[in-house]
């Protein structure tokens, strides 16, 4: 069975109010990329990915005026994908979901969200509650709790398959780019600022993924972190990534989550590491790359047999070898599929 992780880059620019595509010649959120062009693109990459199951990171807008199932569903007939029903858990207040598409015929899934509506003020990290309410935690150090919502909501999903029942967590993680920041001090106080929030994040996700291993789930965490080991001086300021904090990896084997990609990311600090994203630099003119997009499973599913792949439109063969796939990657979104069979 093959599970596959992807952000989108801003979907929902390309459905109109009733979920229909918007297949013409204007621009997408896509520099230099139309609506149609961005459209085709995503068509060729999931068709060529056939997965069972995709956790899409900012997928179209759900809210009073526009609907995530809609749009995902009309896409996926146009296209003829086999993962054609979608789902998708509470919405944000950035018109970026997290969605699931699926096949009806091998799984059945549902949105299930776990731990306990919190309190005005929020509930504890003890408490682990409900994605959509607050967390109580020190993100600064300073000994005062704040307040932490979550701008994406992860979206918590109950998966049955003919012969297992998963748990699965798409996650948007905050952004640690210094977005807005005037001169360089700004930019200092906004990155960690923004990192502090993204750590928190990481840290609830993480009581809620102890609870399912406690509860003897199998389970997939997935989707686009904002972080990843050393990928920022910034890290050094709090001694680890968001990423080793929700894979647990100071903690014995059974408590950890499993991705090689962030293994090897660990392994080679300051060396060659894989990539799931590439970014245009306006200062220096150039692209820059780093890894973002990660599928971790548990101790369970982390297997001999299990298969990790960025679809990555250079440095994969089976991508780079074939012209229309690697210039559809490239076209669709500024992150790469990750996929993993099962």
């Amino acid at each position: 069975m093959k599970f596959a992780t992807w952000n989108v880059a801003w979907m929902n620019a390309l459905f109109d109010d009733q979920g229909a595509m918007l297949p013409d010649d204007q621009p997408s959120s896509r520099y230099g990329v139309t609506r149609g062009e961005q459209l085709a693109a995503i068509g060729i990459v999931l068709t060529a990915l056939d997965a069972d199951g995709i956790m899409l990171i900012e997928a179209p807008d759900q809210s009073a005026r526009r609907s995530t199932l809609r749009a995902l569903e009309g896409l996926a007939a146009h296209v003829g994908l086999r993962a054609r029903r979608a789902v998708v858990g509470f919405a944000s207040d950035t018109e970026q979901e997290i969605a699931f598409l699926y096949d009806p015929d091998v799984m059945a899934a549902r949105h299930d969200p776990q731990g306990a509506p919190a309190l005005a003020q929020g509930g504890s990290l003890a408490q682990a509650p409900r994605f959509d309410t607050g967390l109580r935690h020190d993100a600064d150090g300073d000994g005062a709790a704040e307040l932490i919502r979550f701008s994406k909501p992860p979206l918590e999903l109950a998966v049955d398959t003919a012969t297992r029942h998963l748990r699965l967590i798409g996650v948007h993680a905050k952004s640690k780019a210094p977005h807005g920041a005037n001169g360089a001090e700004e930019a200092r106080r906004i990155s960690i600022t923004n990192r502090r929030k993204q750590l928190a994040e990481c840290t609830w996700v993480r009581a809620r993924v102890e609870a399912h291993l406690a509860a003897g789930d199998s389970l997939m965490v997935m989707g686009d972190f904002n972080d990843g080991p050393g990928l920022d001086k910034y890290e050094r300021l709090f001694g680890v990534s968001g990423v080793e904090l929700v894979m647990g990896l100071s903690l014995p084997r059974p408590r950890r989550l499993f991705d090689p990609h962030a293994f090897l990311a660990i392994n080679q600090r300051g060396g060659l590491t894989p990539t799931t994203a590439r970014f245009w630099n306006p200062v220096h003119k150039c692209y820059f790359e780093a890894l973002l997009d990660y599928v971790m499973v548990s101790h369970d599913l982390f297997t001999d047999a299990a298969r990790w792949r960025i679809w990555h439109p250079f440095n994969d063969p089976g991508v780079a070898g074939v012209a229309d796939l690697s210039a559809a990657v490239l076209a669709a979104s500024d992150h790469f599929p990750v996929t993993v069979d099962l």
